[in-house]
């Protein structure tokens, strides 16, 4: 019988490319027992009306409820995926195990979805994630952590000539450290098709899973896109030193909640602590390898599923400078205003203003 897979945030980014696999790759589950588990609010956006035009069971659902209503809307669920971001959400998901564990779910994929990054104080969102990690183990409810490496769609820089602005989510003009580093990367569309695999295979129960295409630095990326593109990409070393200075700054005031994320100091702040321990993690430390996966007790989707096919990032690379790319998140002005302002701020802390 097929089982029934609960999926929160399914209109997201990692949702959604796990939901349209497992509606495309051939398997027993019928559409229907595809459940999107969503805000009440937002039960007939455009995302889920198109969800269920293809089929796909949509759920009123809401996080912050009683644990009996959790149970409940969880009852008839095997494995539930969870693809929730934010600190509040990711916590929230401690007594959401609880519920999942009471109603009889089969299975707990918790969000993970990082590149691969010890524990420890090397990133925030890895250590909170750990709490939820912890307490679903100390509650014995089976469980899978799925880690995916650096996207594809993050992990190119931008061409003098503003060709491929068009598919940047994020600027991206800046080398880490020596740009060195190997780190596994993984197309988002292909997330969906890992997970697709791990909902089927027990070796999977109760194990950790790095899933990545393949393996390449941050100058290699640069020498790809200048192949491919006949373009020049001029080299923007950010040193250890720099980056370490800039989470120094920014972490310490976003742990003690003393600013408001929606307020433009709160999102710099935000955006410069996360986005520079991801840069530290993978780009310098080198943390986001098979060999450190397989150190941190991890199994790989290369040993799993040798034969899987999957995006090259080569062919990814050329579909971008051609045209046939997109930006997963939209450059949104309030984002550009973010990075202006720690462009100034970090220009006036070298001058000495």
């Amino acid at each position: 019988m097929a089982p029934t897979i609960g999926i929160l945030g399914a209109t997201g980014k990692t949702g959604l490319s796990i939901v349209n696999a497992l509606l495309t790759i051939p398997s027993d589950i019928p559409p229907s027992n595809i459940i999107s588990l969503t805000r009440p609010s937002s039960v007939s956006n455009s995302a889920n009306t198109k969800l269920s035009s293809q089929g796909v069971s949509i759920r009123a659902f809401t996080l912050d409820a009683p644990h009996a209503t959790l149970v409940s809307s969880l009852s008839d669920i095997e494995i539930f995926i969870s693809c929730v971001s934010g600190p509040e959400q990711l916590l929230q998901q401690i007594p959401l195990a609880d519920a999942a564990k009471e109603a009889g779910v089969k299975r707990f994929l918790p969000s993970a979805w990082l590149p691969i990054i010890p524990p420890g104080g090397v990133h925030f969102f890895r250590d909170l994630k750990e709490q939820v990690y912890a307490h679903i183990k100390s509650i014995s409810l089976p469980y899978t952590i799925v880690d995916v490496g650096w996207w594809y769609q993050f992990a190119y820089p931008r061409l003098p000539s503003g060709k491929v602005d068009y598919s940047l989510s994020f600027p991206a003009e800046e080398v880490f450290g020596t740009g060195e580093p190997l780190s596994a990367l993984t197309d988002l569309q292909d997330v969906g098709r890992y997970v697709a695999r791990i909902v089927f295979d027990e070796r999977t129960v109760n194990n950790y899973v790095l899933c990545y295409n393949e393996m390449h630095s941050q100058l290699d990326a640069y020498a790809l896109m200048e192949r491919l593109s006949g373009e020049i990409i001029p080299r923007v070393h950010v040193s250890r030193e720099e980056l370490e200075a800039d989470v120094a700054e920014a972490l310490p005031v976003l742990m003690r909640g003393e600013v408001d994320h929606r307020a433009p100091e709160g999102l710099i702040l935000a955006f410069q602590a996360v986005s520079r321990q991801y840069a530290l993690s993978w780009g310098v430390r080198g943390d986001n390898t098979p060999e450190k996966a397989k150190e941190l007790g991890y199994v790989t989707s290369k040993e799993l599923w040798p034969e899987m096919e999957f995006a090259g990032f080569e062919g990814f690379l050329k579909d971008v400078i051609e045209g046939k790319g997109a930006a997963v998140y939209e450059q949104s002005d309030e984002l550009m205003q973010v990075v202006e302002m720690m462009r100034q701020r970090k220009e006036a802390a070298k001058s000495g203003k």
